[in-house]
Formats: structure tokens, C-alpha cells, sequence
């Protein structure tokens, strides 16, 4: 297959996600399922707060659209604020895997009074089922102007009603006596939503009519080979992001709260994972959390007292005791010993590879001994000729 007809077969639009066994398809992209669901938890406050004022002026477009009113005046205000909208998302995963210079693109070129209009004549004559099937495509760009000022205007409000409902979910499931695979995932659904639930009013974002669905068979990114899919439709991200948490607690994926910078980042089995791959925040180092989560782990078993290279530290002082105290090794020679035993133990705390090496061989106590008399000697040598 060429490469176009390639691109061709992956042409999806801005809400459509395809399913194959623990993976999505999102914008040309391949992802681990779950991985918009999480980045969306991620979402800040202050985001958002940037994301709502953009959805105020773009709903002041869609209300007069939906309305049939006429919208003329409102359109350089309307769209600016959705590029400005486009230009937030960019840096706001999992927005910014949109292939945002296609949206620009068509915001700029659907965002016009005549579309408006054009709309505005589509929807009646849907409306009084006189729309004729050959004249849906020149209301195309009207349609795709709606369908966008629809999605940026609600976006902000329903991405916040999305974190407050699952974010309460994502916390239990984050708890270190949860079973973090398919089964117990399953299992915490089904308390946290059990099965009489009802999709009321407050619990519209859980509504599963928001969305189609469609088997093709189609070729992955990086791919020669058609799949069978399970291609699926949303009309808002909210119901996308929705599906995809679920899906990936099928699969037993799911958002795990970083320990060190507080964020949520995906995990695809059953461990307890405690850092992300992400930057830590405030490092000079550029180092990532689990870098630095990985040193706070290995700091915290060296300062165990059941630490095995402290045993080995530990079982040599009470040897070298008790021989003292029998009275078959010279004080002062044990002092030296000891001395010898805790640098070694330092050393191999901080080596890896003299740790698993020499480090178990030279605390011996005939090695020690050995090695302290020669230091023993050398101090008195040196004394005698006068080096000391």
C-alpha cells in the first residue's frame, strides 16, 4: 500500500479512537489505553481557567448558531479565541496529540459569516427533512464550523465535571492495598459504580449514547499490516476520555499519583509504582521522579539496620568484640579492624561493583586482621625512622 493510501486509512478526526487489544489509535498516533484518560486528570486549575475564558467567547458564537440568529459580528472575536483555545491545547496533554497545524487549518478556514449562514440554512432544512442527500456536501464546512464551536465552547465546564468524577475513582484505585490488574480494577468498579446505577441528570458525562461505533480493518503508525479495529465516535472529549479510563481498567491500565511531583501518570501492570518518567519539578539535575525516587529508595534500604552489607558490618564488630574480650586479639589492633570494617561498609554502600566483589572477601577476619597489621607496622615503621 502507498503511503498516502497509508495516511488515508488513519485519517481520523478529532474525537474518533481506535481499539486494538491494549492499544489506541488517537490522531495517527499509537498509545497504551488510558493514556488520554490519565493525561486529562493532569489538566490544571489555571488551564482550565485559560481554557473557560476562550469557551465564553466561542459559546457567545454558538449560542446565535444554534439559535439561527445571525452572527456576522461575532466572528473575529470567536475566532481568535478558538486559535487561542488551539494554542492551549497544543501544551496541554493529552490535547497536544492532536495534529494541531490540520485544526488551525480548518478554524481558519471554517471560522467565516458565510459558513454561518450556511448553517444556519443546513439545520432547517434537517430540521424539515428537505435537506437532499446530494447537498450535504457543500454544508460541510458550515457543519464542521458547529460541530468545532460546540466542542471548544463546552470543553472547559466538561473537562472539570470529568476530573471531579473520576478523580475520587482514580484515588482509590491509587490506595497501596488495591489490585492493580483487570479482576481487581473490575472489582472497584463495580462498588464504586454498581449496577443500578442511573445515569441521571448529575451523571450525564457518564452517558454512553455520546458515541458510535464501527469495525474497520486499517493499518496501525509503523505498520504494513491491516488490523481489525474497533474504531469508535465520540461528540466530546469528555465521553473519549471517559471510554478510554474504562477501557484501560479492562486491560489493567491504569492512573497511578506520582510521589515525588504529584501528577498522575499511567501504569500497564500490577506493580505499585511509585515515581513517573516525568521531570522532577525543581531539579537542578534535570533528573526524572523515578531517577530521584530510585535514590530516595536506595538512601532509605542503606540506612536500614537490616541492610546486607550492614550485616556483614555488623557480624565483624561483634566477632572482633568478643575475641577482645577473650582476650585473643590486641585492643589496639581490633580498633584498627574496626576502623577498616566501617570504611569498607561505606565503600561498598556507595560501589556496586566493589559490593558485589571483594567487599564480602576483605571483611573476613583473618583478611582484616592481615590488613591491619600491615597498617599497624607501617605506622610503627614510619614512627621509628622518623617518616611519622
Amino acid at each position: 500500500m502507498k503511503k498516502q493510501d497509508r495516511r488515508a486509512s488513519m485519517n481520523q478526526e478529532l474525537m474518533t479512537l481506535d481499539f486494538w487489544q491494549d492499544t489506541i489509535i488517537y490522531e495517527d498516533k499509537a498509545l497504551p489505553i488510558g493514556t488520554l484518560a490519565c493525561d486529562a486528570l493532569n489538566v490544571s486549575a489555571d488551564t482550565l481557567a485559560k481554557m473557560n475564558e476562550q469557551c465564553q467567547k466561542i459559546n457567545l458564537l454558538l449560542g446565535m448558531l444554534n439559535a439561527g440568529q445571525d452572527a456576522s459580528a461575532l466572528f473575529p472575536m470567536a475566532r481568535e479565541a478558538a486559535l487561542t483555545m488551539l494554542e492551549i491545547l497544543s501544551k496541554t496533554p493529552p490535547f497536544s496529540y492532536m495534529d494541531i497545524p490540520k485544526h488551525r487549518e480548518r478554524i481558519e478556514k471554517v471560522f467565516t459569516a458565510d459558513n454561518a449562514l450556511k448553517y444556519v440554512e443546513f439545520a432547517i432544512k434537517a430540521v424539515t427533512n428537505s435537506l437532499p442527500f446530494e447537498e450535504v456536501p457543500k454544508y460541510a464546512d458550515a457543519v464542521m464550523l458547529q460541530r468545532y464551536t460546540a466542542v471548544c465552547g463546552h470543553l472547559a465546564y466538561s473537562l472539570e465535571e470529568y476530573q471531579k468524577a473520576m478523580l475520587d475513582f482514580a484515588e482509590k484505585s491509587d490506595g497501596n492495598e488495591a489490585d492493580r490488574t483487570a479482576e481487581g480494577f473490575a472489582k472497584m468498579f463495580g462498588s464504586y459504580f454498581p449496577p443500578k446505577f442511573s445515569i441521571t441528570e448529575g451523571n450525564a458525562w457518564m452517558s454512553v449514547a455520546n458515541n458510535s461505533v464501527q469495525y474497520v480493518a486499517t493499518i496501525r503508525p509503523g505498520e504494513d499490516i491491516a488490523k481489525l479495529v474497533k474504531r469508535m465516535h465520540y461528540v466530546s472529549f469528555v465521553g473519549m476520555f471517559r471510554s478510554d479510563f474504562f477501557e484501560g481498567l479492562c486491560v489493567g491500565h491504569a492512573p497511578k499519583k506520582c510521589r515525588i511531583c504529584g501528577k498522575w501518570f499511567l501504569t500497564t501492570n500490577a506493580r505499585h509504582t511509585k515515581y513517573c518518567g516525568g521531570y522532577a519539578p525543581g531539579d537542578k539535575l534535570h533528573r526524572t521522579c523515578r531517577q530521584i525516587g530510585n535514590l530516595k529508595g536506595r538512601e532509605q534500604r542503606e540506612l536500614a539496620d537490616d541492610h546486607p552489607l550492614k550485616q556483614i558490618y555488623e557480624k565483624r564488630l561483634n566477632t572482633i568484640n568478643r575475641y577482645v574480650k577473650r582476650g585473643t586479639l590486641d585492643a589496639d589492633l581490633a580498633e584498627v579492624m574496626k576502623k577498616l570494617a566501617k570504611d569498607k561498609m561505606l565503600r561498598a554502600l556507595s560501589n556496586v561493583a566493589y559490593a558485589k566483589g571483594d567487599y564480602e572477601k576483605e571483611m573476613e577476619q583473618a583478611a582484616l586482621k592481615k590488613e591491619a597489621k600491615t597498617i599497624k607496622q607501617t605506622y610503627i615503621g614510619g614512627m621509628c625512622d622518623g617518616r611519622i
